[in-house]
C-alpha cells in the first residue's frame, strides 16, 4: 500500500469518528474535506469559506496528504476545536446548519476562527450584539414601490422595541415603534435580491407587516439578526421565566415552513381565481396570503387548527376554474370556511399537503387560541 492510500485510509477512518462525522460548522453529514490549519473536518460549501480565510484546506480523498498533517489531523478534529472555538457561543447566538444561506455559514465561520468572538476572553469594545443596544442605518424597501432608501434603526432591549426613522433627523418622530414581542427576522436574498437581505415581521394592530432591509456588509446584517435575537431571548426569559433554553431558543427566530404563489378564489368557490404569495408561519399556525412576494401587508390569513378542532387538508378539483391557469389544487377546510387553492405543478402540490398536515399534527397551545378568536376571514 502506498503511502497516500495510507494516509487517505487514516483520514477516512478519523472522520467516521461521531465528533468528526459531520461538518464542523454547519453540521452537515459526511464531510469530505478538512483543514489543516485549524484540524476540522467540514463540507465541500464550509470548506470554500475556509479557503477564504487562507485557512489551508484539502480534500480527504482526492488531494495528497503528508504524514505530519495526518497526525496533525489524529491529535485536534471538530470536538477539540469545539472546546477552543465555541467556548462562550450565546445561547441566542444563531448557529447555522446546512441550507442556511451563505452569509450566515460566512460570518459564523469569520467569527469563530477570524475574529474568535466565542473563545471566552472579555472583549473591548463589547461585541454589538451582546450590549443590548443597537443602532445604524439599513437600506429599507419602500412601502409602495421597489426602491431601497437607508433608514436609520435603533433596537432596544432595555425596552424591548425596534425602532426605524424616515430620515436622519430624529426630531420628526419614528415611523414605526415595533415591539420585540411580535418581530421575527429571517434571511431572504433571493426574494429580496441582494445576498445580505433580511425580512423583519411584526403584528400590528390589524395587520401582519414585513419590513424588507439589507445592509452592504455581511458582518453588520448577521450582527443586525443576532442583536436581534438577544432581545428577543431577553423578552422570553422575562415573559417565561420558568422556560428553559431548550424550550425559548427555537422561538427567538424561526424561518417559515413553506413560501410560494399559489392561486385563490373566493368563498363562494365560483370567483375568478387569482395568483397570491402564501407563507406558512408554523409556530403561529398562519397561512397568510399577499398580492406579491415583497408585499408590506397580508392580504389576509388563514388560521390552520387540528383534526380534532375541524381543520382538514385534502387535494381537491374545484367544479369552477374561472380565470385560473393552474390545474393542481387543494382544499384548506376550517370551522368558518373553505380555502381552494391551485398549486402551478404537483410537485408543489406535495409540498403545500406535506407542511400544512405537519401543521395539523401539532397540538394546539393556549395562545394557539388567542390567534384563531381574532382572524377575520377576507375573500
Amino acid at each position: 500500500m502506498s503511502n497516500h492510500e495510507k494516509n487517505k485510509r487514516i483520514l477516512l477512518e478519523l472522520v467516521k469518528e461521531p465528533h468528526n462525522s459531520r461538518c464542523a460548522d454547519c453540521g452537515a453529514p459526511d464531510p469530505d474535506w478538512a483543514s489543516y490549519k485549524l484540524g476540522v473536518f467540514v463540507c465541500l460549501n464550509c470548506s470554500g469559506v475556509h479557503r477564504s480565510l487562507s485557512s489551508r484546506v484539502k480534500s480527504i480523498k482526492l488531494d495528497f496528504w503528508e504524514d505530519e498533517l495526518v497526525e496533525f489531523m489524529k491529535s485536534s478534529g471538530n470536538a477539540s476545536a469545539k472546546v477552543m472555538y465555541e467556548r462562550a457561543v450565546p445561547p441566542y447566538y444563531y448557529r447555522p446548519k446546512e441550507n442556511d444561506h451563505a452569509v450566515l455559514r460566512e460570518q459564523w465561520i469569520r467569527a469563530k476562527y477570524e475574529r474568535t468572538e466565542f473563545s471566552g476572553e472579555t472583549k473591548y469594545p463589547p461585541l454589538a450584539y451582546t450590549t443590548g443596544f443597537y443602532e445604524g442605518l439599513l437600506w429599507k424597501k419602500g412601502k409602495e414601490n421597489t426602491q431601497f432608501l437607508k433608514r436609520k434603526f435603533v433596537l432596544s432591549e432595555r425596552e424591548f422595541t425596534m425602532t426605524y426613522y424616515n430620515k436622519d433627523n430624529e426630531s420628526k418622530g419614528p415611523k414605526a415603534v415595533i415591539p420585540i414581542k411580535d418581530l421575527n427576522a429571517t434571511f431572504q436574498p433571493d426574494k429580496i435580491g441582494h445576498p445580505n437581505g433580511l425580512q423583519l415581521i411584526y403584528q400590528d394592530a390589524i395587520h401582519t407587516r414585513n419590513l424588507y432591509v439589507y445592509h452592504e456588509s455581511p458582518q453588520e446584517i448577521v450582527t443586525w439578526y443576532n442583536a436581534i435575537r438577544a432581545a428577543r431571548y431577553a423578552y422570553l426569559k422575562t415573559a417565561y421565566p420558568t422556560g428553559s433554553d431548550e424550550e425559548l431558543i427555537p422561538k427567538i427566530t424561526r424561518n417559515y415552513l413553506k413560501e410560494g404563489y399559489m392561486e385563490k378564489t373566493g368563498p363562494q368557490q365560483t370567483e375568478s381565481f387569482k395568483k397570491r404569495w402564501f407563507i406558512l408561519d408554523s409556530q403561529n399556525r398562519k397561512l397568510l396570503y399577499f398580492k406579491g412576494q415583497l408585499d408590506a401587508e397580508e392580504l389576509g390569513a388563514v388560521f390552520i387548527g387540528t383534526e380534532s378542532n375541524g381543520y382538514s387538508v385534502k387535494e381537491y378539483i374545484p367544479k369552477h376554474t374561472r380565470g385560473n391557469k393552474w390545474n393542481c389544487g387543494l382544499m384548506v377546510d376550517t370551522p368558518g370556511r373553505q380555502f381552494v387553492f391551485m398549486c402551478e405543478q404537483e410537485r408543489d402540490k406535495k409540498e403545500w399537503l406535506d407542511a400544512l398536515k405537519h401543521v395539523l399534527s401539532r397540538p394546539m397551545a393556549p395562545q394557539d387560541y388567542t390567534v384563531e378568536a381574532n382572524i377575520k376571514y377576507k375573500n
